[in-house]
């Protein structure tokens, strides 16, 4: 019995449901950024979960310790966003971290930027 294809995703689930999670959780902060100007400033860089889906990493292009306070405070809230609006067996436990490749970048930059400048 030969196996169809059709059903068949381009790449693997766990990318899917981190795909899913930040689209999701990017749209419940722009609900929340009405009421808390902190999350109004943060932009989801991406979402890593765990492969038992039990937790999962949400990094953001920067965070403040103003904006992981407001994060952790409500943390119940996006995990219910999630819950409602995805099909994954368990709502995975959400923690929130500044995006390392993000400031990485950053440190790039300003390297390059000062060389430049040294240079002129």
């Amino acid at each position: 019995m030969a196996h169809s294809s059709g059903g068949r995703h381009p790449y693997p689930r766990s990318a899917r449901v981190n795909q899913i999670l930040r689209e999701v959780i990017s749209d419940e902060l722009l609900r929340i950024s009405d009421v808390d100007e902190q999350i109004g400033l943060l932009t989801v860089t991406g979402v890593e979960t765990t492969p038992d889906m039990r937790q999962a990493m949400v990094y953001f292009d920067s965070l403040s310790s103003e904006a992981r306070v407001a994060l952790e405070e409500r943390r119940a809230q996006i995990q219910a966003a999630v819950n409602a609006q995805t099909r994954l067996k368990r709502t995975p436990k959400l923690s929130f971290m500044a995006d390392p490749a993000v400031a990485s970048g950053t440190a790039v930059e300003d390297i390059i930027r000062r060389q430049h400048h040294d240079d002129q």
